[in-house]
Parts: C-alpha cells; structure tokens; sequence
C-alpha cells in the first residue's frame, strides 16, 4: 500500500470518526437541573428567609430510613398544626427519578414517604412548609437504598 492509499483511509477513518461523534452528541439528552432557572432565582431570597426560619426552630427536620420507607420527622413545635407545602426528592442525575409529595403529617409530626415510591438513588430532599404565615425550608442530602 503506498502513501497516498495510506492518506486517503486516514481520512476517511477521521471523516467517520468525526460523524459519529456528531450523532453521539446530537442523541444525548442533557437536561437543565432547573427547567425555569430564572424565576427560581427571583426566589431565591423567600427560601433564603424561609432557611433562616427553619433553623430558628429547636430540632431540624429529621429524614430516617427503614425497611417502610422514608420518615419525616417534624420538630416539635409543629406538633398538631396545620402543616402546608411539600416534600420534593430531587435526584440531579436523573430528572425521571424526582418525586413530590404533600405535606400530611400524622398528629406526632411524622410522615412517612413508602418505600414502594421511591426508586433507589441519591436524592436531596428539599421541603418547603409553611405553618399559618411563616415559612419554612430545609434540604438535605439522602440516599435510597
């Protein structure tokens, strides 16, 4: 095989080389970690404020795992009053992994999420709640087994 022979598949192993790293990067689905970043950042401050509330309190929020599933655990001054918000899992790898739930704590503030509703993964719990006028958020980093 001569020199020239030698070129011309050197370029055509680049050209294919070339093409199927476009049509990799064309089939791969990147998805944004919030769809609607810009008005989450206008809110920013609330859940700043929110933060602040939360750890004024005397026990964070609690999350334990069991063979049930996950349980919430309230501090105890939200014992017995009407609790509003949510309970998102947010999995950052995967957006067909996150999962939201209402806030419907028993009368000892505890909620529990089943097992049979949450796949397995890394997950930061992110729960929003407001008790009358007040609001609430903390995060966490969980793992699911």
């Amino acid at each position: 095989m001569n020199w020239g022979n030698r070129l011309l598949l050197v370029f055509i192993v680049f050209g294919l080389g070339m093409g199927y790293l476009v049509y990799r990067t064309s089939t791969t689905d990147f998805d944004m970690v919030e769809s609607d970043y810009y008005a989450t950042e206008l809110r920013y401050q609330q859940e700043i404020d929110a933060s602040k509330n939360a750890q004024s309190l005397s026990t964070p929020v609690n999350l334990e795992q069991n063979e049930k599933g996950v349980i919430v655990h309230f501090p105890d001054e939200m014992k017995n009053k009407k609790l509003e918000g949510t309970i998102l899992f947010y999995c950052a790898y995967d957006r067909k992994s996150d999962r939201q739930f209402q806030i419907q704590p028993d009368s000892d503030g505890k909620q529990l999420i089943p097992a049979t509703e949450l796949p397995s993964g890394h997950f930061f719990v992110k729960i929003n709640w407001k008790d009358a006028d007040t609001k609430y958020y903390m995060e966490k980093q969980l793992s699911v087994l």
